[in-house]
């Protein structure tokens, strides 16, 4: 019996042997670069490094400066407005624009082309684009005044209050069509079957939409929603390109505050610090999810 076991084990171990084999220089990569690296930066974090690193420990001297500074404050209120408001409307218009496409419309993979083009653009494309469309000699505001409302204002990019809600627009139009598709996919996986008993029950499109479809989706608004949150957390690219950061530190963001206190005010261990709260954040997203995903399927 003892023998049969034994002999079971190195059949297990190679089995799909090749593809274990071109699978090691991926898993190499992800513990040496990445497991390390964060390893090195958490550790780092404590230490009082300037333009090298050097371990000379100091504590939680940089967590104290990092939340006592009121730019990195003020880049925390700032992804929390954009981050909860791009998940809330990235969301809802791309369920919309998906639910639109799924009717079988004619000339959808036109549709489908135009709506998902913009996230082929790069982040600092965008920026550019949206800096111009916003701005308010040649952009929005120009046109509406020139077609005679004189006293329309519109600039969102030069108002400390509301600027954060010019990088939004960007960001949603950018990243609202790649939802669409995630979420198109999913319905499409929805059997037809559930559409034609809910016609037949007589239960309007709305509720077959609120009740049945949606739950069915999980999974993929889970994935959704990771790749969303993921992309949020790392803004940065949108904020260069559109404000760098102005007026004043009104736009900051915690990626932005990482890269300035690293390579331009040469202090690698508030840098550090920094990137090790935006690793928690990171963290709190994807140990949820990989729990739900994985976690739950094993103990069903």
């Amino acid at each position: 019996m003892t023998g049969h076991a034994h002999a079971g084990r190195p059949n297990k171990l190679f089995r799909n042997l090749n593809s274990k084999i071109a699978s090691i220089p991926m898993i190499l990569t992800a513990l040496v670069i990445f497991l390390g690296g964060t390893i090195w930066t958490v550790v780092y974090s404590f230490t009082n490094s300037k333009l090298l690193p050097r371990l000379q420990f100091v504590g939680l001297d940089q967590y104290d400066r990092l939340w006592d500074a009121p730019r990195w404050i003020m880049s925390i209120q700032n992804l929390a407005i954009y981050g909860l408001l791009s998940l809330i409307f990235s969301l809802v218009i791309g369920f919309l624009l998906a639910a639109l496409m799924d009717q079988k419309i004619r000339f959808e993979n036109t549709f489908r082309t135009i709506f998902l083009y913009p996230f082929a653009l790069s982040f600092i494309v965008t920026g550019l684009v949206w800096q111009w469309i916003l701005n308010p000699d040649f952009g929005v505001q120009s046109i509406v005044r020139s077609l005679g409302w004189t006293t329309f204002t519109f600039n969102p990019l030069y108002d400390s209050e509301i600027v954060i809600y010019g990088i939004l627009i960007a960001g949603l139009w950018q990243g609202t069509g790649l939802v669409m598709c995630l979420l198109l996919a999913g319905l499409r996986g929805i059997d037809e079957d559930i559409w034609k008993a809910s016609r037949v029950d007589g239960i309007p499109v709305w509720k077959t939409y609120f009740f049945i479809i949606i739950p069915m989706m999980r999974p993929v608004f889970i994935t959704t929603l990771v790749i969303i949150t993921s992309g949020i957390v790392r803004l940065y690219d949108l904020v260069v390109a559109q404000t760098s950061g102005g007026p004043g530190i009104a736009s900051e963001v915690p990626a932005k505050y990482v890269y300035d206190y690293m390579f331009q005010a040469q202090n690698l261990g508030q840098g550090f610090a920094a990137s090790t709260m935006m690793l928690l954040t990171v963290a709190i997203v994807i140990i949820p999810w990989a729990y739900l995903e994985f976690g739950g399927k094993k103990r069903g």
